[in-house]
């Protein structure tokens, strides 16, 4: 079933010859799938397929894209086993993880769906004409989101299914009405590969334009590169390191045509335990934490890798308690050599910095590729010095910060880079006398949580995961949920143009029946102009 071709729209091709195998880490073996990076000659082509398909497929009703997507999530669901055992050999994950991951990119594709077979998205917004308006008449004017263009999707590494080949990037920009090209990661090109058709088929069978999607291979940066300067491209989706991500915004900053880059990036999502906190429920805490900074391998980009609390007899009981329960997890298995070794690297260069101390490092023997954790504990004077302490180290490791004070606390908090979460745990009645510090974490994250754990990603219209750079490249933006149609669209208007040549959505009768804003009132009804 696996070729090991690139995905042309419609057709398989594999003109190059550099090729690659996938890695199965938990038997710490290559795959015997081979795959074969396209080259420019197919990149060029997939490229001119998508700017081709984009001036139909733009023009797609809410009705026929929510047919496709929802044609999609039933050929990857046809995939079945299949599908979820090439997941598992080439990402060392269990079965249970590819089939929440697989639920949940069903879920995505289905949400956007129902929003753009709905068609209220659009936030159409009317002003009517008022030609006898003194001193100067007042044009209709008539305003929509329109779609960007062809879009590139970035992989990403630790989400193989959900944030990969049709995950919320690639649903999103297809509801928006853009066509994608998907830069497959080359540690999951099979699962890729397998996904990619399941697009394909639902393209053709919901008559799609051919070029809508296309899936290109790649082992190295020339690929993306290519890509990312094409000048027919104009937005690019990215979920992966800090690196990366600015690299790939530099490189679309300096085009001829300047594009937007929505990256997703790198985050330590700070916890701050307060002290009642720590008196009512330390214990309780410390199982909590331990579970949350090991879930995955530590592979989430949303696990705690910064916990905050002020110094003394509570914080240091809790330190001993997550110490002791961090330990008792299990290690498991990391996605590919290459992650666990830039854990294992990122962990020395940690662990090389002067004044902090190593309360908890996993000694026991553990299988090839499996990452042992660690708990490392400093002063908030120290962190505060030091901005290497301040980056992440990808994986199931965390840093306990014992702060002086209230004060040094907030000062921590806010000089913190941009994150993704915070997380504030608070006693009982507690958190009203800690509203600056509040305020300050606010200021740092896209979400906060309120007495839980920042893993857990709910895919929901509420859910904003995206915050200051360098947790992602526009804060204003969320990269999971049905908001994050907005991410590939711009603002359009239409200026005194005649009803019948204006798209349906902005007519007078309002014929989809959505929810419009007309002369800054929210309502359903039609428009009746006068004679």
């Amino acid at each position: 079933m696996i070729s090991g071709k690139n995905h042309i729209g419609n057709k398989l091709s594999s003109s190059g010859s550099t090729t690659f195998n996938t890695f199965n880490p938990q038997l710490n073996i290559e795959n015997d799938n081979i795959f074969t990076e396209a080259t420019t000659e197919e990149i060029n082509a997939a490229v001119t397929l998508a700017t081709k398909a984009f001036k139909v497929f733009r023009n797609t009703s809410g009705k026929q894209k929510a047919n496709f997507l929802n044609t999609i999530a039933d050929e990857i669901l046809a995939l079945d086993d299949v599908l979820i055992k090439m997941f598992c050999s080439e990402s060392g994950l269990p079965e249970e993880r590819a089939k929440g991951e697989r639920g949940r990119t069903i879920g995505q594709l289905r949400a956007f769906a129902d929003l753009v077979q709905e068609g209220s998205w659009v936030e159409a917004m009317i002003d009517t004409a008022q030609p006898n308006r003194k001193p100067i008449s007042k044009p209709d004017l008539r305003r929509m989101m329109v779609p960007l263009g062809p879009v590139v999707v970035f992989g990403a590494s630790n989400f193989p299914l959900a944030y990969s080949t049709a995950g919320g990037d690639t649903a999103a920009a297809l509801a928006a009405g853009c066509p994608v090209i998907v830069k497959s990661h080359p540690m999951h090109a099979g699962t890729g590969e397998l996904v990619s058709a399941a697009i394909i088929n639902a393209a053709e069978r919901t008559g799609m334009p051919n070029g809508v999607f296309s899936n290109l291979n790649s082992i190295g940066y020339n690929v993306g590169i290519q890509l990312v300067k094409h000048s027919e491209i104009k937005a690019v989706g990215f979920t992966g390191s800090i690196v990366g991500g600015r690299a790939l915004y530099d490189l679309a900053s300096r085009r001829e045509e300047p594009i937007p880059v929505f990256a997703e990036m790198g985050s330590i999502n700070p916890v701050i335990i307060l002290p009642k906190a720590l008196v009512e429920r330390g214990e309780t805490l410390a199982k909590t934490l331990a579970g949350s900074i090991t879930l995955g391998t530590g592979q989430f980009c949303t696990n705690p890798g910064l916990i905050l609390g002020m110094k003394g007899g509570d914080l240091s009981n809790f330190i001993k308690g997550l110490s002791e329960e961090i330990i008792r997890v299990e290690p498991t298995c990391m996605l590919h050599p290459n992650i666990i070794g830039a854990y294992e690297r990122n962990k020395v260069n940690a662990l090389a910095q002067s004044e902090l101390t190593v309360v908890a490092d996993y000694k026991n023997d553990v299988k090839t590729n499996y990452a042992r954790q660690t708990i490392i504990t400093v002063e908030g004077k120290t962190f505060l010095e030091n901005p290497n302490l301040h980056q992440e180290v990808f994986g199931p490791f965390s840093m306990v910060v014992q702060c002086e004070n209230k004060s040094q606390l907030e000062t921590i908090i806010s000089n913190l880079e941009g994150q993704l979460t915070g997380t504030l745990i608070a006693g009982n009645n507690e958190a009203e006398k800690f509203s600056r510090l509040i305020g300050a974490l606010q200021n740092r994250v896209g979400r906060m949580i309120f007495n839980g754990v920042p893993t857990g990603v709910e895919v929901c219209p509420a859910m904003v995961h995206g915050g200051p750079y360098p947790a992602s490249s526009d804060s204003r933006f969320t990269a999971v949920g049905i908001h994050s149609i907005k991410r590939w669209v711009r603002p359009f208007s239409y200026q005194n143009w005649p009803d019948n040549l204006l798209p349906v959505e902005l007519k007078n009768e309002n014929p989809l029946g959505i929810s419009r804003v007309i002369d800054g009132v929210q309502t359903v009804k039609s428009i009746q102009l006068e004679n």
